[in-house]
């Protein structure tokens, strides 16, 4: 004869199991990888339910980003702390021999075009002309630009506060269509006269990733 406590616990053990009947064909439900039955015991008088805990869901995949720009940096310049969270990297130029002022290289990623921007340089130059030229290193499209005068400085963590008088600026612009990356550098003129070499070495390295 069932007691009233066995025949409760088949009641119970048959309605928790009711739960993973297979779903009509007509109702298409996701199938859960964690789902697990529940189990019913008995421990002398006691009825005892477990229902399992379901498995954490695998961590998502982050979504694939754009094209980062690597590069190799000349030996003697310095990586630095970044001026602002915009920067990707801020390298030191060390001094030429007469100037007291390091010169300083900023990378930034961002959008707006080529053009534009070279034109914002040239006003932080107040107004100076800019040389520049198209350069493909390692199959990228790279506008390499150049600029003497007055450095007025540029946003909060992008250069040094200006005026400085006889200064210099060397960039280069990768284009990659809805993003281009930033390349300045900025010193006392004699400074980057004097890392040109390298800094064309730095752009010849210029690759995506």
């Amino acid at each position: 004869m069932r007691t009233p406590l066995v025949c409760a616990a088949l009641l119970l053990a048959s309605s928790l199991l009711a739960c993973d009947k297979p779903v009509p064909e007509n109702i298409k439900a996701a199938p859960d990888p964690s789902a697990q039955s529940a189990q019913v015991a008995m421990s002398g008088n006691q009825m005892i339910v477990t229902i399992p805990t379901p498995s954490a869901a695998p961590p998502s995949t982050p979504a694939a980003g754009g094209k980062e720009v690597v590069w190799t940096a000349p030996a003697t310049w310095t990586q630095l702390p970044n001026a602002s969270q915009m920067r990707k990297a801020t390298l030191k130029i060390p001094h030429a021999a007469g100037d007291t002022e390091d010169g300083e290289l900023s990378v930034i990623a961002a959008s707006g075009g080529v053009d534009a921007n070279v034109q914002r340089w040239a006003g932080q130059f107040g107004g100076a002309t800019p040389t520049s030229e198209t350069r493909t290193p390692n199959g990228l499209k790279v506008t390499v630009v150049s600029m003497k005068g007055k450095f007025s400085g540029g946003m909060p963590g992008a250069g040094p506060n200006g005026p400085k008088d006889h200064w210099m600026l060397m960039g280069a612009i990768v284009d990659l269509g809805e993003e281009q990356w930033f390349f300045k550098a900025t010193g006392p003129e004699k400074t980057l006269t004097a890392a040109k070499k390298d800094f064309d070495a730095f752009v010849g390295s210029l690759k995506t990733k």
